[in-house]
């Protein structure tokens, strides 16, 4: 009989597997940023990666993460759920429901699901790590939450990013300044793209995040949030420059940067990594949201946050040659010649004292499984033949520090290799195979 035909499944287009070492490596670069932030103060939050369509919509219904990129669907129930784009309005709801004592200091990482085109560094699952914090109204916070993102990027080696920073004003000032930029796009509509004209139709201030050379001049001669600034408004932003002047934050004014959704206001900021290509080169932002957790049923309450992409940070490193993968980290590697039970036990044995320990499965020559042990990363081989059975001892070869090889009593093995120091500090002895 004719066996069936199988399908060969494949990762979704724009979702990929991450495979070891890089899945090492996000995860060193997550403990990075937690380290960096649980010093401040911050704890984590885990928000589901499942929410009531609405709380998304109060992203901003003309944004095209909701109304374009956003997985949303009817649950088996009826009701209209989504993934989630992004983590700030699930962290926001989280805040509403539990109301947590203020000032409410939290941070998170973990994945987002938007359906857009696929490019290098962006995919339709991607991965984020940031901080949130509600209840407080104060430009030293916005500091504080700044100053954090640039720490981190230091931490992992980053030299080559830019902080630009701008303000949207309190929500009276951001409404003017949308008209403001509406009659000025209105005025040269003529000279836009198509895809800016579409963008205009739904919200002008995202036509001045356009990249395309055609809007270039149009989005140049666009009006500034400073020329409809309140006194307060200004007051704010002043304090957040002079904070980050004082705190050696270098930082750029961009007076046209609004960022992605419609909640922000007052501070924005975004970092951008100028070892990537300008039109993608953004590794994060933020800024402040005072009125998300009223829209989303909560007392008025004043927020600020920021989310950094874990994609485009790595291809960052990448340019700049920092923050590489780690390598393999294996304290102990047990090559058994005499069936296996050996190496079953002692491996047990070692990780019950704190070692990390493993062993080849099947059997094998002796030649098969030291390379097996080389290619863990061990520090150590412990080998053992007929005669170290007999004589109740193992024989411990260093792996990476040259020719160190002798043999001790089984029931000292750990004691040994808690001992142990660089084999070069060691005399050394002639090599000898266990039979």
């Amino acid at each position: 009989m004719s066996r069936p035909d199988r399908t060969e499944f494949r990762s979704l287009t724009g979702m990929r597997d991450v495979l070891w070492p890089e899945s090492a490596r996000r995860r060193a670069l997550v403990d990075v940023f937690a380290a960096v932030v649980e010093a401040a103060g911050y704890r984590e939050v885990r928000p589901p990666l499942l929410e009531d369509l609405g709380v998304f919509l109060r992203v901003g219904e003309t944004t095209d993460v909701v109304t374009k990129e956003m997985y949303d669907f009817e649950d088996k129930d009826g009701s209209r759920v989504a993934l989630r784009p992004e983590l700030t309005a699930g962290v926001v709801r989280a805040f509403v429901q539990h109301s947590p004592p203020v000032p409410w200091k939290v941070w998170y990482e973990g994945a987002n699901f938007r359906h857009e085109r696929p490019q290098k560094g962006r995919y339709r699952s991607f991965e984020q790590v940031g901080v949130e914090v509600l209840g407080v109204d104060d430009p030293d916070l916005d500091v504080e939450v700044i100053a954090l993102a640039w720490r981190f990027y230091e931490a992992i080696g980053l030299r080559s990013v830019r902080l630009l920073l701008n303000t949207l004003g309190e929500h009276d000032d951001r409404a003017r300044y949308t008209e403001a930029v509406r009659d000025h796009l209105e005025a040269h509509r003529g000279d836009l793209s198509d895809q800016a004209l579409a963008t205009l139709a739904r919200n002008p201030l995202r036509v001045l995040d356009s990249k395309r050379p055609q809007d270039r001049a149009v989005v140049e001669s666009a009006p500034v949030i400073a020329d409809v600034l309140s006194a307060p408004a200004a007051e704010h932003f002043a304090r957040v420059r002079e904070g980050l002047e004082v705190l050696g934050v270098p930082y750029t004014e961009a007076p046209r940067l609004v960022r992605g959704l419609d909640y922000y206001r007052r501070t924005t900021f975004e970092f951008a990594a100028e070892s990537l290509d300008a039109a993608q080169n953004a590794v994060g932002g933020g800024g402040r949201y005072d009125g998300l957790a009223e829209d989303l049923g909560g007392p008025p309450t004043d927020g600020i946050g920021l989310a950094l992409g874990v994609d485009r940070i790595l291809l960052a490193c990448d340019a700049e040659g920092v923050f590489g993968a780690p390598e393999a980290v294996l304290d102990v590697y047990v090559v058994d010649l005499v069936g296996g039970a050996a190496a079953r036990d002692l491996t047990h044995e070692l990780r019950a004292a704190g070692f990390s320990a493993d062993r080849r499965f099947g059997g094998g020559s002796m030649k098969s499984q030291m390379k097996s042990a080389d290619r863990s990363g061990a520090r150590w081989a412990v080998l053992v033949g007929d005669d170290e059975v007999a004589a109740g001892e193992v024989t411990l070869r260093d792996l990476r520090g040259g020719a160190d090889q002798r043999r001790v009593p089984r029931d000292r093995l750990t004691a040994e290799l808690a001992g142990s120091q660089p084999s070069e500090t060691q005399p050394s002895e002639p090599e000898v195979e266990p039979t």
